[in-house]
């Protein structure tokens, strides 16, 4: 029998998947990767309660801070798998940012590497590609994302592939900054999503979980 190791609450889990929800939404346009991803989640195991796709619908600003609590870590952690949602298919627009501006506020807190990342576009020159160095702060933040949850491991391992993705255009708010290979080492944000991959699956082998599915 498998030993239960959440740090979250299931209130807490129900509206971080939710929020994420909200986020894949918000552009009205619900990619292939997000639909196999909550596919997936709504068929995974470790959910409790038995967690369908219905309950996925998305969540007002207010209610996601109510269903995450107080707690400044969880908030900012949300936030993390929020924008990696938003960057699941290569884009990051202004409807997303939005949605996560509103779920930022509501939690008291400011995703200071996405504001600044703009205010770099918005005063970068014209050229349609700028240089990798302006995801440094995001890259940074999201290095400090915390596993201390055996669902949210789980919840990693689905949302990063342990294979290379297809080579596509990375568009934030609306401007093409670069196109990444198909070969991952050049993904700008390689390491970070590897580094937090691997955290994940370290989590979940130390707490005697079977981490064979997603090797």
């Amino acid at each position: 029998m498998k030993t239960d190791h959440s740090h979250y609450t299931q209130t807490q889990i129900s509206a971080w998947l939710r929020g994420l929800m909200s986020v894949a939404l918000a552009d009205n346009d619900y990619s292939t990767p997000e639909q196999q991803l909550f596919d997936q989640i709504s068929h995974s195991e470790e959910w409790v309660e038995g967690i369908t796709f219905s309950s996925f619908e998305p969540i007002a600003a207010q209610d996601l801070a109510l269903g995450l609590g107080k707690d400044r870590a969880t908030g900012e952690n949300f936030l993390r798998m929020a924008v990696m949602m938003a960057l699941a298919d290569g884009k990051y627009t202004d409807t997303e940012d939005a949605v996560i501006q509103d779920f930022s506020k509501a939690l008291g807190q400011e995703v200071k590497a996405i504001n600044d990342l703009r205010k770099n576009l918005e005063s970068a020159s014209h050229h349609e590609e700028h240089h990798p160095r302006l995801l440094e702060p995001v890259k940074e933040w999201l290095d400090h994302m915390d596993i201390h949850d055996s669902r949210l491991a789980n919840l990693i391992c689905k949302v990063i592939p342990a294979q290379c993705p297809f080579e596509r255009d990375i568009v934030l708010f609306g401007r093409k900054i670069m196109h990444i290979p198909a070969m991952c080492e050049i993904n700008p944000l390689y390491d970070q999503l590897v580094g937090l991959r691997f955290r994940s699956l370290s989590y979940l082998a130390d707490k005697g979980e079977d981490v064979s599915r997603y090797c």
